[in-house]
């Protein structure tokens, strides 16, 4: 904490770690043990006031200095440790041409060749078999608890979901102009109709979870439409990575 005050004296917003359970301007039900949510601290009042940007709020905010330090030295994994990220520089001149390129690259290789199963297109399938599978292994209702949790994570507050393939889509669009590469613009409209299709599942997902759903959707029915999500997220970033940049 008395490093973030040091940072936070020369002017330097600072982004970092924090659980979500310890942020009290969150809606209650956003509230539970999540350790790798980012925010940003760009500032302090007094000697016990923060100045936050949440990237969930539509708003900054304050935090008192108790309930930051809990957030950001909460226990549990993957534990946040206090970690800080800010810059310490900043050059003249920033090519945003390298920077888009590096990080479509980068981007693909993340959804398509971490070898890992949990991350990705893998990673996608890999929670597919595992939903299917949930109202045998633990019960109807924890069933429905696991389930509102993938709903959570995917639309309100994670990292996956509708919202971040239209957020894609739209930089995509912005980076055919830069990079004068017309087939990005073709592959955000691809995009945003892959981001239709996870809004589709939370939807059903949702009915399901509230025992509404009126054509009887099953968590079978729901893995296999995360099924089909996957194998359009991996034709998507294919194509993506053929691009030649």
């Amino acid at each position: 904490m008395a490093e973030l005050d040091r940072v936070l004296e020369q002017g330097t917003p600072v982004g970092m770690l924090s659980s979500v359970y310890y942020l009290p301007y969150f809606p209650e039900s956003y509230r539970f043990h999540f350790n790798a949510h980012n925010l940003v601290v760009y500032g302090k009042k007094d000697t016990d006031t923060y100045f936050v940007s949440d990237p969930i709020m539509e708003q900054v905010t304050e935090i008192d200095s108790k309930s930051l330090a809990q957030a950001r030295f909460a226990q549990g994994f993957p534990a946040p440790k206090g970690k800080m990220y800010y810059p310490v520089n900043v050059p003249k001149t920033v090519s945003l041409k390298k920077g888009i390129v590096d990080g479509i690259k980068q981007t693909c290789h993340y959804m398509l060749k971490i070898p890992l199963p949990m991350f990705g297109v893998k990673g996608i399938r890999f929670l597919a078999k595992r939903l299917a599978k949930y109202p045998e292994k633990v019960g109807g209702r924890k069933a429905a608890l696991y389930l509102g949790n993938v709903i959570r994570m995917q639309e309100e507050i994670g990292t996956g979901g509708a919202g971040f393939r239209f957020i894609y889509a739209a930089f995509l669009r912005e980076a055919a102009q830069v990079l004068e590469k017309p087939e990005l613009k073709t592959l955000a409209g691809e995009l945003t109709k892959i981001g239709d299709s996870w809004r589709n599942f939370a939807f059903e997902a949702g009915r399901v979870c509230k025992a509404r759903s009126a054509n009887g959707t099953s968590y079978q029915q729901l893995a296999d439409l995360l099924m089909g999500i996957a194998n359009e997220e991996e034709i998507f970033f294919k194509k993506l990575a053929q691009v030649k940049l």
